[in-house]
């Protein structure tokens, strides 16, 4: 990654940190991403939700129509990443 582009995930990260309430968060995400955009990452956070809980990769995809490869990678998120163990409470 280029260190302009670095630069742009900071600022990013920032304008995201600085959002108060749900409210503001919603219409900060309405303006920067598609409804599939957020409907995409909306149902990541769900299928990490369901992995943390025990749910099977079955049940999983029936529930949230997540694709195979997307839950996969979602699944090494859950189990490698810091990010869903700092947003998901179980």
């Amino acid at each position: 990654m280029s260190e302009e582009m670095n630069g742009y995930h900071e600022k990013l990260y920032e304008a995201i940190v600085g959002l108060k309430t749900k409210e503001d968060c919603k219409a900060f995400f309405d303006d920067l991403c598609t409804y599939k955009e957020i409907d995409a990452m909306a149902q990541r956070l769900e299928a990490a939700k369901l992995l943390i809980a025990g749910e099977t990769y079955e049940r999983i995809i029936g529930e949230t129509n997540i694709s195979s490869a997307t839950l996969s990678r979602v699944s090494r998120c859950v189990k490698h990443g810091n990010g869903y163990k700092k947003v998901i409470k179980v």
